[in-house]
């Protein structure tokens, strides 16, 4: 609802400003009777732009701050000069009635183009270009005036010095080298150790190298690949077990690393290239290392030139299994987008795994894309039995319910396999997992789950202990404003996609001490879903535009901010180190939406590029 009225009011504004100056034109052409009318249109819009920013600041004053510390101001004393205008004059002034229209037009370019906050910089800059359109308008009109010089410099001087206070400092993006304990330090358990101690250990070896794909419908991509496939090769391992990967480059130029995406690695196994390892270069090797302690679905991708490289292939899937898993079948579906086919694993094409009736299915879906999917299930009942890795308290059956599974993130769906085939649409059926007890089942008929309702996860599941919650004390507490607009990016303006009106590597670091608790407030102002992801750390969801989780404790690592909402999640700071903290659309992160959290005495190298 929020995201909706920001536009009406972003509209109502366009078109008063729109009506501002199709009066003006009409005053000038003598048009008396529709200039009055565009008049009269100007300010019902203007009026209906203040009722509509009273309704949208109920959600916060994040999404009116720039309409009412300079839009709205400026479009009303603008109007009131175009009225004082016509009571001096006793006609319609085209000037007045001109610069009453440009005013009405900061609105939207405030919203859409500078985005979140505006400060004394971006009044004065808005002032003053409002105020050369009047002086171009006049000076067009035929007008002259011995004053006209300083009427320029009155208009010119706060543009100036607006940009001077606008253009933000730049700041370090993480605590320079030499000043802590370096990040690249803090490594995962030896392998001799942990085998002498009786620790088992998993060796796997990847190689990271360019090849040529084929999908099940014979559509060939040229691929970056771990192993000559995509994906990766699937990594299962049993809780307990020292994980050991070897990582090998072959010839990706651009540098490759492994990011454990979703598992809390220590920060030197994070594998996020020029902050806690340099890349792996061709004909390079890095090995990596961690103690499987933590059950569920998890997958890992390359951290450097990400937003192409896991386009291109550079992903593979993470299972951590309990020693006494549960019988029945498992399978992992990881989705990914190659071209314009959205592939379940290698397969394109509807796929069919036989499943005798009454076993219990276990499905892990991984959503390795940039954007959500939409998940349906036909044919039986299921529970979600785990988000991003962790498993919910008492989650109870549903059917003829969609789930919504943002980008990055792991879903695990409990299902029992019945007589007739229960299929999994991703999408309305742009992707099919079919369980079918024998491979030449027939077909179910078609089921329509467009209307289906998505399932509230604020609402799902049974509610249980957990170690902090909404009304305890916080010992840090951050705000991060999701937004679109122009922003300084490596010394040159860029439209960004930026983090409290900065892009990284500008963006201010989150400061935190080990052992405090953490709250993150994050809002999302701007018009694009921003998945946000947080390395290290499973984060705890508290409230969503202000409404408290009342279901099963939701801990994720990845979580969906759509546009008008505000998520409220809190977490332990108890993995010293520095972290990104990033939208996981890549290409988001890419532009800017970047931000990292910094233990207190940890160092990092201080510029990470993330996409590009």
């Amino acid at each position: 609802m929020t995201a909706r009225l920001i536009d009406v009011e972003v509209l109502a504004a366009t078109l008063s400003a729109a009506a501002w100056l199709g009066a003006a034109w009409c005053a000038a052409a003598r048009r008396h009777r529709a200039a009055v009318l565009l008049v009269t249109a100007a300010v019902l819009a203007m009026l209906a732009r203040f009722g509509l920013v009273a309704a949208i600041a109920r959600a916060g004053w994040w999404f009116v701050q720039e309409k009412v510390s300079v839009a709205l101001p400026l479009a009303a004393v603008t109007a009131a000069a175009a009225g004082a205008a016509v009571v001096v004059a006793r006609r319609l002034t085209p000037v007045a009635l001109a610069v009453a229209g440009y005013a009405a037009a900061v609105g939207p370019v405030l919203t859409l183009l500078a985005g979140y906050p505006a400060g004394w910089g971006t009044g004065l800059v808005a002032a003053g270009a409002v105020a050369l359109a009047g002086m171009v308008t006049w000076r067009a009109a035929g007008n002259r005036s011995r004053r006209a010089p300083f009427a320029w410099l009155f208009a010119l001087a706060p543009v100036v010095l607006g940009v001077a206070i606008a253009v933000p400092a730049p700041v370090s993006a993480a605590p320079e080298d030499g000043h802590g304990v370096a990040v690249t330090s803090l490594r995962g358990p030896d392998p001799a150790a942990a085998a002498a101690s009786g620790i088992p250990v998993r060796r796997f070896t990847l190689t990271a190298r360019t090849a040529t794909i084929t999908l099940s419908s014979g559509q060939r991509f040229q691929a970056w690949t771990f192993d000559g496939r995509a994906p990766g090769p699937a990594l299962e391992v049993t809780q307990g077990d020292l994980v050991v990967v070897t990582l090998r480059n072959a010839d990706i130029a651009a540098g490759v690393t492994l990011h454990w995406h979703g598992y809390d690695v220590p920060v030197g196994e994070d594998g996020v290239a020029g902050m806690t390892q340099d890349a792996v270069r061709p004909g390079e090797a890095f090995e990596y290392r961690f103690r499987a302690d933590r059950v569920g679905t998890y997958w890992y991708h390359t951290h450097e030139a990400s937003d192409r490289a896991v386009r291109l292939g550079l992903y593979g899937t993470l299972v951590v299994r309990p020693r006494d898993a549960a019988a029945g079948a498992d399978l992992t579906l990881p989705l990914h987008t190659f071209g314009t086919a959205l592939a379940v694993g290698d397969r394109d094409q509807p796929t069919t795994h036989v499943v005798a009736p009454g076993t219990p299915v276990r499905l892990r879906v991984v959503n390795t894309d940039d954007g959500p999917h939409r998940l349906a299930l036909t044919g039986a009942p299921f529970r979600l039995a785990a988000v991003d890795g962790t498993d919910l308290n008492e989650p109870g059956v549903v059917d003829r319910v969609a789930l919504r599974l943002p980008a990055g993130a792991r879903a695990d769906l409990l299902v029992t396999a019945g007589p007739a085939p229960v299929t999994l649409l991703v999408d309305g059926g742009r992707a099919t997992v079919r369980l079918a007890p024998a491979a030449d089942a027939a077909a179910p008929a078609p089921v329509d789950t467009a209307a289906w309702p998505t399932l509230d996860q604020t609402r799902y599941g049974a509610p249980a202990a957990t170690p902090f919650g909404p009304d305890s004390h916080f010992d840090k507490r951050f705000t991060m404003v999701l937004d679109r607009g122009v922003s300084m990016v490596d010394g040159l303006p860029k439209y960004a996609f930026t983090v409290n009106g900065r892009a990284y590597p500008n963006v201010a670091t989150q400061t935190v001490r080990t052992g405090d608790l953490v709250h993150l407030t994050v809002v999302n102002r701007s018009r694009d879903t921003h998945p946000m992801h947080l390395h290290g750390h499973h984060v705890l969801a508290l409230r969503y535009n202000g409404r408290p989780f009342t279901g099963s404790p939701l801990w994720m690592d990845t979580f969906d901010v759509q546009p008008g909402e505000v998520w409220e999640v809190a977490l332990r700071a108890d993995n010293p180190g520095v972290w990104m903290n990033h939208c996981h659309n890549l290409k988001h992160a890419a532009k800017g939406m970047v931000v990292h959290l910094a233990y207190e005495g940890y160092a990092a190298p201080s510029h990470h590029v993330h996409g590009a």
